[in-house]
């Protein structure tokens, strides 16, 4: 079993002025998300937000490809769906990971800024390669992870970086690009 989670938080994030919201869910992120975490065999995608009504969209969302007619459409659309685990918040996250590894998992967080001390990809792929305990991964939406989800975490991953300085990412193409550096081997 790979021991990466990876969490979509939708709270606390930034909004555009830099203020702590929580932001709204995708149909396409979820989507994405999902089918990244299944091609990479990684057990679980937290999908945090404490919004109730944000929880039933996803479950309605959840439901008519698991379920309902999405299901007789892509019958195999379900596979990475069911991976996709609502949470009010990022302790319920690492509470449901020590559930399964019996220990609290190690957090990493992700921004497209760069941070001081930040790992490099390589740096982290090593510690996975070598890990005896699970890891979180958290990717924010709105405009990034706010810093009291950064501060809550044991290491910060050093931000992608384009070509050119241009990096206004997806957080679904970033998390693509991320997971991939991380688990894919032959590198």
């Amino acid at each position: 079993m790979v021991p990466l989670y990876v969490a979509l938080v939708h709270y606390p994030v930034l909004n555009r002025k830099g203020e702590t919201i929580a932001s709204a869910i995708t149909n396409l992120d979820l989507h994405d998300m999902a089918r990244t975490v299944r091609t990479y065999a990684i057990p679980a995608c937290y999908i945090v937000t404490p919004l109730q009504d944000q929880q039933a969209l996803i479950k309605r969302l959840l439901d008519h490809w698991c379920k309902g007619i999405g299901k007789e459409l892509h019958p195999d659309r379900d596979e990475a769906l069911k991976r996709l685990k609502i949470v009010d918040d990022l302790a319920a996250a690492r509470d449901d990971i020590r559930a399964a590894w019996g220990e609290t998992p190690l957090v990493w967080a992700t921004t497209a800024k760069e941070q001081s001390g930040a790992l490099t990809h390589r740096q982290a792929r090593h510690r996975l390669a070598n890990a005896r305990h699970p890891y979180l991964l958290l990717f924010g939406t709105g405009w990034g992870l706010a810093p009291e989800a950064i501060g809550e975490a044991d290491g910060v991953l050093k931000a992608i970086q384009g070509r050119d300085g241009y990096n206004h990412l997806s957080v679904r193409c970033a998390a693509a690009i991320l997971i991939d550096r991380l688990l894919h081997t032959d590198r």
